[in-house]
């Protein structure tokens, strides 16, 4: 296996052409990728199962690595393996299906429904710019979006009156998305109040601006995110993928089907959408005592 590394390394440096230092990390990613098989016996790529990967980035967790690093051993491992499977060296890729939401899986990061509105009230509604966050923040939270369909939502997606807006996901598939009355009263009063003044008469249709009348970038609206994340005293590490996370975490502690959540994440497979969603013990005791012939 080590050998498979090492022309992996060749061909990023020859082929791809990639900085020495991003090759460093590749090759210490996966060099403790291979140490981790060697030591529970797998001595082949293709012996390597979807779980194998999983309980490997368990075991770098347990030695202290965050989300951060373990996202980036993720990717290494996906890389190599289409590597291998382009060069014809390995049978069946069984990364193809593991994206990144996988990973939340081994690290479930949920908001509880007090934290959720603590960072929702961080947000200063007295000033045009708190509106304009406290409107962001509730869209998050109400639609699930991601953060780069946040960034370029438009005006025409926004269907206030009808209670719902329109995005376009991955593949560019459009898909209809529900809008609670707390999201859209906000996002009224940023539009009618705070927006105006941030457009500066400019015809740029993207719904959220920054000061400099910009639509705002996804690494914008991570930074905004963590600041009020600050304010509300939330100890967690909150990302956007937070709040989506916990916007279909929340809707199946409350009954809500899988294939709709599915639906409104915009998930081909409703398998990412069960990755997306938290066990929960006392959904789970509810559903048994309601289904169960003897509860």
């Amino acid at each position: 296996m080590q050998v498979l590394v090492e022309q992996f390394m060749d061909y990023l440096r020859l082929e791809r052409a990639l900085s020495p230092n991003t090759i460093a990390a590749y090759r210490s990613d996966l060099e403790s990728f291979v140490t981790y098989l060697s030591a529970h016996r797998i001595r082949s790529m293709n012996h390597v199962r979807r779980q194998d990967i999983l309980d490997f980035l368990l075991h770098e967790k347990d030695r202290g690595l965050n989300s951060t690093s373990l996202s980036r051993r993720l990717v290494a491992v996906k890389v190599f393996f289409r590597y291998l499977q382009q060069e014809g060296l390995l049978a069946r890729n069984v990364t193809e299906v593991m994206d990144s939401p996988r990973l939340w899986k081994v690290l479930p990061a949920v908001l509880s429904y007090q934290e959720v509105e603590n960072l929702l009230a961080s947000a200063d509604i007295s000033t045009p710019l708190g509106i304009r966050n406290r409107a962001i923040l509730e869209t998050f939270y109400a639609s699930g979006l991601r953060v780069s369909e946040i960034a370029e939502l438009k005006l025409r997606d926004l269907h206030l009156e009808e209670g719902y807006l329109r995005c376009l996901g991955k593949g560019d598939k459009e898909r209809v998305v529900p809008l609670g009355s707390n999201a859209r009263d906000f996002l009224r009063r940023y539009l009618e109040f705070v927006r105006p003044s941030l457009a500066r008469g400019s015809r740029d249709e993207h719904v959220f601006l920054t000061i400099r009348h910009r639509p705002f970038s996804r690494k914008g609206l991570w930074k905004m995110i963590k600041i009020h994340a600050l304010r509300a005293g939330i100890t967690k590490n909150v990302t956007p993928h937070t709040l989506r996370h916990s916007f279909a975490s929340h809707l199946l502690a409350h009954g809500a089907p899988l294939h709709v959540i599915q639906e409104m994440l915009g998930h081909a497979d409703i398998g990412t959408t069960e990755i997306y969603t938290h066990v929960d013990p006392l959904r789970l005791k509810t559903v048994h005592k309601k289904h169960h012939p003897r509860p």
